[in-house]
C-alpha cells in the first residue's frame, strides 16, 4: 500500500495518496472530483468566508463542481470557467498560460469574449481546489484583468506547502508537501 496523508476538513476525513510529481517533490493527492459530501461541505464554508462578490470563476476542471456548488448557494445565476482550450463557441478568446505543479508542460486558459465582457467592472473570487504555487491562480487572474474585471476574492478548499503562509487567500486547510532528497 502506498503512503498516504490524513486530511481532517469540515467534519470529514479523507485518505490522500502520496504522489510523486517530479524526482524531488511528492504531494498528497487531494482529487474533488466525484466526492459530493467534500464539494457540498467545502463549498458552504467558503461561502461563509467570502467578501460580497458578483462572479466566481476557476480553472477547468477540478473547480468546476466547487464552484457549481458555490454559486448555487449564493443564488448566483452563473458562474465562469477559464478553459484549457480554445472551442468551437469561443469568439476572441482571451488567453493566458500557466504552469502548474501538477500539470506537465505549459498549459494556456482561455476565456472566451462574451464571458470576458460580462466579467468586465464586476468583483469576481477565483476559486480552487488547491492553492501551491499559486501559477494557475496568477492564470486566472490575468485573464479577469484583461477582462476588465475586479478580484476581490483569492480562495482554496487547501493552500499546499508555502501558500499557507499567504495573507491574500482564503482557505479551509493546509496541505504538507513532501520533498525527496
Amino acid at each position: 500500500m502506498s503512503d498516504v496523508y490524513i486530511l481532517e476538513l469540515e467534519g470529514l476525513t479523507r485518505h490522500l495518496p502520496i504522489v510523486a510529481v517530479s524526482d524531488k517533490l511528492k504531494i498528497a493527492s487531494f482529487v474533488i472530483l466525484g466526492d459530493t459530501e467534500l464539494v457540498c461541505r467545502a463549498a458552504e464554508a467558503l461561502v461563509k468566508k467570502l467578501p460580497e462578490v458578483d462572479y466566481l470563476i476557476t480553472a477547468e476542471a477540478k473547480g468546476i463542481p466547487l464552484i457549481f456548488e458555490m454559486s448555487r448557494l449564493l443564488g448566483m445565476p452563473k458562474y465562469f470557467v477559464a478553459r484549457k482550450s480554445v472551442k468551437a463557441y469561443m469568439e476572441n478568446p482571451l488567453e493566458s498560460t500557466v504552469k502548474s505543479i501538477t500539470t506537465h508542460g505549459r498549459q494556456h486558459l482561455y476565456l472566451d469574449e462574451r464571458d470576458a465582457q460580462e466579467l468586465k467592472g464586476k468583483r469576481i473570487a477565483i476559486i480552487d481546489d488547491v492553492i501551491s504555487t499559486g501559477q494557475s491562480l496568477e492564470a486566472v487572474e490575468n485573464l479577469v484583468v484583461k477582462a476588465g474585471g475586479v478580484v476581490t476574492a483569492r480562495a482554496a478548499i487547501l493552500a499546499e506547502g508555502d501558500a499557507a503562509s499567504r495573507t491574500d487567500i482564503i482557505f479551509l486547510g493546509e496541505l504538507p508537501l513532501f520533498p525527496q532528497p
